[in-house]
């Protein structure tokens, strides 16, 4: 293998500053500059720079002392460049409480925003709106006359608010989300197009200027987006060196690039639009020589998109757990549309009002063979989140193959290798786990055997959120990503405790969503949601159990202790006893008082290592004959943050305190790892 050489001072120059960018980034997030704000401030002013109104709510992003995100659940006539006074509560943003799951506050913060607000009242102090956010509202309501304004929204401004979840979910999975944002290709087209015209009027250099400030006015247009940013400075350093006639090659400007966004704005490595932008056109460029070598527009095309492909995989695996092998094969299609058809059509229509039908004609047959696409699961694979290690060697090994390739030897075939691997580590996986989803006010917890031998979800969640005043899709935003997460594509045995909302209120979601092979459900009658979704149960020809008394999963076994009928639906929860390779566990649903002290008089249960404490921790179970009789070492308690029931009850906590209590509202999900000595992570980690 050749060695790489750095062939010009210039490149020296690149890595000095680069290094030096990495130093400044790393300080500045673990040393981050104080907010100008305070939590305890109940008044802010300033102007609105970006607003989205929902059915009963409405969110804005104002420019302050700092950049703020304000939630008002109201209707306001909102208009960019508007100044504004708002009263009410300010929030910190949390971090991330389930392992590996979307971090909110890092999204914020890779927008510069450190607090969000929740506004009771909201004054206009200054309608005067400055010129250039009256024509950023003029193109804004221009959309809105459009039968196609979701994706003029998308494709011009950079907003895919409007686009169904179901069509931009069948997009993730078909790996083709990167083609509704504004990127490279579009900031090179869009520019192509007014030099071509400029070209036409004026001298280039004028003509370039021109283009220059149209693109930093589009910025502007489209809130300064990372992966427009990118596309925008990029071909700002690129006109230079061409104008200029600097010879440098590309790469190292593409660098020069990425350590300019990361100085104004060290956060934008949280962004996933920054960190595949520039990580997919690094790869594109320094493996240029492969799509060089293909001279037919479809396999030039087809060669792209596997470098993309590969190039971006770790970031998406990391972010989505999944990854679509026929991705490349299905850009095929994709890209030519959307390049030379959707996009330059959706411009021009934004121009000329008649092409609108057109328009929404193309995007409609899009849409249907996304949707009927995303729908052959055969190669869309599961796969669990990958540590720092492993996410090196990955792009060490892509990098590898891709030189080689370059070379003129293809060993391609190894990284399809390598994923279908990755698709089936958990038949390598020697260890047991419990973990403690964060469901909020809710339980949820997953047991996965060793060596993939069952999988077993124990409760779903399930009380719904109302911070934008609709239901909140827990089984998609949680539950399904963790299980993804840790490479989980299906579960064995889904077991409800009992028919209570906060218990096995995802099921149907989950079921609906995600493959479930059999349900478990406790003693008694069915109540209405149960009766659902026995009703789904059945139109899926999936199984479903009650009056269990023992499971046995290989050679692992559940058993149910709980098989007596009460008038009480909390009192005939499902109380499950396992031994998880020396560690005893106890699962005590809702149960109150009365079951327990049924439990300790018909069973000689030994000492508990891990007790799942009873009806989120409420003064009605965990009395101090039960914690004597069982003596639990860890007490884990599944309960939301600043719930209104007072959960968990200060008593029993009391009663709890000679073993260590685990809470989700203090410490998110917890896990725990069955090796030789019980290992313990928490999501939420006390500084």
């Amino acid at each position: 293998m050749k060695k790489l050489k750095i062939t010009s001072p210039f490149n020296l120059i690149v890595l000095f500053v680069l290094s030096l960018t990495t130093l400044y980034v790393i300080f500045y997030i673990n040393n981050p500059p104080k907010s100008k704000y305070s939590i305890n401030q109940t008044k802010i002013t300033g102007k609105i720079y970006e607003c989205q109104n929902m059915k009963d709510k409405t969110i804005l992003k104002i420019n302050a002392e700092e950049n703020i995100l304000i939630n008002y659940y109201g209707n306001f006539n909102c208009k960019l460049g508007l100044e504004i006074n708002a009263t009410g509560k300010m929030n910190e943003p949390s971090h991330n409480t389930n392992f590996y799951l979307f971090d909110y506050k890092n999204y914020l913060l890779s927008e510069k925003i450190n607090y969000t607000f929740t506004a009771t009242n909201i004054k206009i102090l200054n309608a005067n709106i400055p010129i250039h956010y009256q024509i950023k509202n003029r193109l804004y309501d221009h959309i809105q006359n459009y039968k196609s304004k979701h994706y003029l929204n998308a494709l011009v401004l950079g907003n895919d608010d409007e686009i169904s979840e179901e069509v931009k979910t069948s997009y993730q999975t078909n790996g083709i989300t990167h083609l509704l944002a504004i990127s490279g290709a579009q900031i090179t087209l869009f520019a192509t197009i007014l030099l071509f015209l400029f070209n036409k009027i004026f001298s280039k250099s004028i003509s370039y200027t021109l283009t220059i400030f149209i693109l930093l006015f589009y910025l502007f247009i489209t809130n300064f987006q990372a992966s427009i940013l990118r596309a925008t400075i990029f071909f700002i350093i690129l006109t230079i060196n061409k104008q200029f006639e600097l010879k440098i090659n590309t790469l190292p400007l593409l660098v020069i690039t990425m350590c300019l966004l990361l100085i104004i704005n060290p956060y934008f490595i949280y962004s996933l639009g920054f960190t595949l932008s520039f990580t997919v056109s690094f790869f594109l460029l320094l493996f240029k020589k492969i799509i060089n070598r293909y001279p037919n527009f479809f396999s030039k095309t087809l060669v792209i998109s596997l470098i993309a492909f590969f190039a971006s995989a770790p970031i998406i695996i990391n972010s989505f757990f999944r990854l679509n092998l026929l991705s490349p094969f299905i850009n095929l299609y994709f890209v030519p549309l959307v390049t030379f058809l959707i996009y330059p059509l959706a411009l021009i229509t934004f121009i000329f009002k008649p092409l609108d039908i057109v328009l929404l004609n193309a995007i409609t047959i899009m849409e249907n063979v996304s949707l009927k696409i995303s729908n052959i699961d055969l190669l869309n694979l599961t796969l669990c989140h990958i540590n720092i290690f492993f996410f090196i060697i990955y792009y060490v090994i892509i990098t590898l193959i891709l030189y080689y390739w370059q070379e003129g030897k293809n060993y391609i075939i190894v990284l399809f290798i390598i994923l279908i691997i990755h698709h089936n580590i958990n038949y390598l996986n020697p260890v047991s786990s419990l973990t403690m989803i964060d469901v909020g006010q809710g339980d949820s917890f997953l047991i996965k055997l060793k060596h993939n031998k069952g999988n077993i979800l124990i409760d779903t969640g399930g009380i719904p959120s109302y911070d934008d005043k609709k239901y909140y899709d827990l089984a998609n935003n949680t539950t399904i990503p963790y299980l993804r997460a840790e490479g989980i594509d299906q579960i064995d045995y889904l077991i409800t405790t009992h028919g209570d909302l906060d218990h096995m209120g995802e099921s149907i979601n989950l079921i609906n969503n995600f493959k479930v092979d059999n349900v478990i459900f406790n003693e008694g009658n069915y109540n209405e949601l149960e009766l659902e979704l026995i009703n789904l149960l059945k139109k899926k020809n999936i199984p479903y159990y009650n009056n269990i008394q023992t499971l046995n999963i290989k050679n692992y076994k559940l058993l149910f202790l709980n098989n007596k009928i009460y008038d009480d639906e909390n009192d005939n929860s499902n109380i499950i006893y396992t031994n998880l390779d020396g560690i005893n566990i106890l699962l005590t649903g809702d149960a109150t008082e009365k079951t327990e002290k049924e439990i300790t008089q018909n069973y000689n249960l030994p000492n508990i290592d891990i007790l799942k404490v009873a009806h989120h921790g409420s003064s009605s179970s965990t009395t101090k004959s039960f914690v004597n009789s069982i003596q639990p070492k860890y007490s884990i308690i599944s309960v939301g943050k600043n719930n209104t029931y007072g959960h968990p009850n200060r008593g029993v906590l009391k009663t709890l305190s000679n073993s260590t209590i685990y809470r989700t509202d203090l410490n998110g999900s917890v896990k725990f790892t069955f090796k030789e000595t019980l290992q313990i992570e928490t999501c939420i980690r006390k500084e």
